[in-house]
């Protein structure tokens, strides 16, 4: 007589459509959760505890007992464990546990989190399918057919989802069911009877949950919310179980669709050095086996990044303020104290509408240069700092370059055209373009005669009092510290002195023209001839005449004093007049005493009135 057994699909998967000698229980679902699908833990929260059996197996016969043990990332736990049997805390804190009651069992050690439950069952069934524990995807489990009395069984069929995947009288198969696999399994056991005839058992249905050898990682960013331009350091956060600690993982980032870093990694953390703000840019990691090839990826998440407005605007000048030539290039370096993200640079020039330059990037400071700079860019300039918060300025600089001396021109002036002996002249030395102060210096034959200063620029003059000795070639150089310019050669030829009226007196001569430097750059009085005088008696034609000098005086004249204009300049004029004894050829003359008495009505006539006069 054959005897099968076929559960009924609308109640558990099959149904009896003809009575065994060995009737076994109701029929039910056997559902072996060898481990049940992990839930996600928070990132930073502890690995989860790994719960181990003893046998290996999670279905058992009624009456028969299993021990629990709990292991973590680090070892078995033999002390301090909590355990749970359908979420209930039970008091047994020591490192195992015997059970022989169905349930869902679960564990915990302080050195990790709850472990995922572990569906136990004790059946009175004859025959029972056993699968190994625990089960990782892409691993093997091994499937068992067992019955009470195992000498009876002549052979063993296995099938899944109602297709036979082997059979053999006494050796288990191996299988590799995928994640989240669905499948049914179950196994029948056939024999014979002494009077021949032949008998088959068939096990509960049994769906094998397997364990993710590794959840789905999750990127989490340090700081989670980093300031803009700061390092931020991405992890791609997972874990394996205990039992795999011998597989490795590798990993890789991404923001959008492109891979950071060199690509694929052992190591699960990412070191970004500056975080920029980019709107809604998403990052995203992998994580994944090589053997078995298993690839997993995180959700994309958006990392917010801390924007800082920009402060303290500062510009600067290289070279210094102050230390700038023209024709030189002028850098002007702007910069912020603080301020994080794409920084807008712009540089202007007090009265101009136009910046002169702008340029965006992601520094804290940034430069522009100004080649050549010419006399004309002088002026006041600013620069302004801009990251979305609206432009800060700096403070306003003022630049002036400094210009080297031109090349200085002299020029003689004198009373006549032609130079004589006794003769003051003015040298004067200008240059037409120069920072001040410029110093002057006079040469003739290359022989210093004097120095003269122009604090505010321009002109300098020396006047000379002319010798015989004074012809020959003048020059004068100027110098601002900048250059060193010398003038050309200017040539000047002194005749012989103004010869004296004929019958004077030789009078002592002058005194020399001092060589002096003016004090300031006001332009020199014009020396005029020192008119002659003369002792006139009328009628008198025996006496020797002597010779009046009459010399100006520029200042402290009194305000009735004669005045002279000479374009422009007002002089005035304090004759001194000097009387000299009157003389007669012949000391022993008689008439002396008449000549000295007649002296008396003797007047001053300008020597050319005399002229006229004669």
């Amino acid at each position: 007589m054959f005897c099968e057994h076929r559960w009924d699909r609308s109640l558990a998967f099959g149904e009896t459509v003809f009575p065994c000698p060995r009737p076994g229980p109701a029929p039910m679902l056997l559902w072996l959760l060898l481990i049940l699908a992990p839930g996600r833990q928070p990132a930073g929260a502890l690995p989860k505890a790994l719960l181990l059996l003893k046998p290996p197996w999670s279905t058992a016969f009624e009456g028969e007992t299993v021990t629990l043990f709990c292991k973590d990332h680090h070892s078995l736990a033999w002390e301090y464990v909590s355990w749970y049997h359908n979420e209930t805390p039970l008091r047994k804190q020591s490192g195992r546990l015997q059970i022989s009651k169905s349930g869902h069992y679960r564990c915990k050690t302080q050195r990790s989190s709850l472990s995922d439950p572990v569906h136990v069952q004790f059946l009175p069934d004859w025959l029972v399918l056993q699968a190994s524990h625990p089960a990782f995807e892409r691993d093997k489990v091994v499937l068992r057919c067992r019955g009470k009395e195992e000498e009876d069984i002549m052979e063993r069929t296995y099938y899944k989802n109602e297709e036979k995947i082997g059979s053999s009288y006494n050796s288990n198969i191996t299988v590799y069911p995928a994640f989240n696999d669905d499948s049914t399994y179950r196994c029948t056991a056939s024999g014979m009877y002494i009077l021949g005839m032949s008998w088959t058992e068939t096990s509960r249905p049994l769906k094998i949950q397997v364990q993710e050898l590794f959840p789905s990682p999750v990127l989490t960013a340090s700081p989670s919310w980093p300031i803009e331009g700061s390092p931020v350091t991405l992890t791609c956060e997972t874990w394996l179980p205990p039992l795999t600690s011998r597989t490795r993982l590798q990993f890789c980032f991404f923001k959008e669709h492109r891979a950071l870093g060199a690509g694929w990694s052992n190591s699960p953390e990412l070191q970004i050095p500056t975080m920029w703000s980019e709107g809604t840019a998403s990052y995203w990691c992998q994580a994944r086996t090589v053997i078995p090839r298993i690839l997993k990826t995180s959700p994309r998440s958006q990392i917010r990044v801390h924007r800082v407005p920009v402060s303290d605007v500062n510009l600067e000048t290289q070279p210094p303020v102050g230390q700038l030539i023209e024709g030189e290039d002028l850098v002007l370096i702007c910069s912020v104290a603080a301020g994080t993200g794409t920084v807008t640079f712009s540089w202007h020039r007090e009265g101009s509408e136009r910046s002169l330059g702008r340029k965006t990037q992601n520094a804290l400071s940034a430069e522009l240069r100004i080649a050549s700079v010419r006399e004309q860019d002088a002026g006041r300039y600013y620069c302004a700092a801009d990251n979305l918060d609206g432009p800060v300025l700096s403070k306003r600089i003022r630049i002036t370059p400094r210009v080297p001396v031109s090349r200085p021109v002299l020029t003689i002036r004198g009373p006549r055209s032609q130079a004589v002996e006794g003769d003051v002249v003015e040298l004067r030395c200008e240059a037409q373009r120069g920072s001040p102060p410029i110093l002057y210096r006079f040469y003739h034959e290359d022989v210093p005669l004097g120095s003269s200063s122009a604090p505010s620029g321009g002109e300098a003059s020396l006047n000379l009092s002319l010798t015989a000795e004074h012809s020959g070639n003048y020059s004068c150089e100027a110098n601002n510290s900048l250059r060193v310019q010398r003038s050309k050669m200017v040539s000047l030829s002194i005749t012989g002195a103004i010869p004296r009226n004929i019958g004077s007196v030789p009078g002592p001569d002058p005194p020399a023209q001092a060589l002096h430097s003016p004090p300031s750059l006001s332009r020199p009085a014009l020396m005029e001839l020192q008119p002659l005088y003369s002792n006139v008696s009328p009628g008198d034609d025996d006496l020797v005449y002597s010779q009046i000098w009459i010399r100006q005086h520029r200042e402290g004249s009194p305000a009735h004093s004669p005045r002279t204009h000479q374009k422009g300049e007002v002089f005035h004029q304090e004759p001194a007049i000097v009387y000299s004894e009157v003389k007669r050829a012949d000391p022993y003359d008689p008439a002396r005493q008449d000549r000295e008495e007649a002296a008396e009505g003797y007047e001053n006539v300008p020597c050319t009135s005399l002229a006229l006069d004669h």
